[in-house]
Parts: structure tokens; sequence; C-alpha cells
């Protein structure tokens, strides 16, 4: 059993996919939820095979591409997080606004929060490669 089986649950699986989930992980731990994103769409099919292998935000993400019933509309919680990244926008309070990401990544991949974010928070998210 080499180092790689035994780092992913004693199973031999291809560097590719190793490589594949690395970069998943590290753009998801760096809020780079496009380039996660673009990685988990053109690879949907075996990341689905292999969800057990990503990292917890990586996992979510992918159960909110492949879910058919991601489209429901915002609710107060939503609202009050977009809220709260708007403030911590206004002030540049970025830590805050990472906080407020790493507890909600998938609000964050849904369309029709765009719609609620003030410039600030925009500009902030568009540079930390979140929307």
């Amino acid at each position: 059993m080499n180092i790689l089986s035994n780092k992913y649950g004693g199973e031999d699986i291809d560097m590719e996919l190793i490589e594949l989930i690395s970069e998943i992980n590290d753009s998801m731990e760096r809020y780079d939820l496009v380039t996660a994103r673009i990685y988990i769409e053109e690879n949907i099919e075996l990341l689905s095979e292999n969800k057990h292998r990503l990292k917890g935000n990586s996992s979510k993400v992918l159960d909110f591409l492949t879910d058919e019933s991601n489209q429901q509309p915002l609710n107060r919680d939503d609202f009050a997080i977009i809220s709260k990244v708007n403030l911590y926008a206004s002030e540049f309070d970025v830590s805050g606004i990472r906080i407020v990401l790493k507890n909600n990544i998938a609000l964050f991949l849904k369309e029709d929060v765009l719609e609620y974010l003030n410039s600030d928070a925009k500009i902030i998210l568009e540079s930390m490669g979140t929307i």
C-alpha cells in the first residue's frame, strides 16, 4: 500500500483525481468559488462518485450544483447574511466577510444574491473570486 492509498482511504486512485480534488479544496480554502465551480462542473460525474474525498465546503458546492431544487427563493436568513456581508464590505472588513462566506458558501452560488449585494460587496467578492 503506497502513501496515496493510505491518505485516500486505502484505495488506489488516479493521480489526476487527486490533483483535481486538491485544486478544488484549495480553491475553496481561498474562497475562489468561480474556479472551484468550474472544476466541479467540468468533472461533476467523476466527483459525484468520489464525493467522500472532498472537504466540507467543496462537498456542499457539489451538492448544490447537482441538486435540481437549488432554485428556491431567498429566505429571511439569507437576506440577513447578505446584509451582514454588505455591512462588512462597507467597513472593508475582509476577515468578517471570510467568516460569513465560510459558513454560507452555497448561498453565494445563487444568482439572486448579486441583486442584493452593494457595490462594495460586489467588488470585494469579485476580487476574492467568490462571484
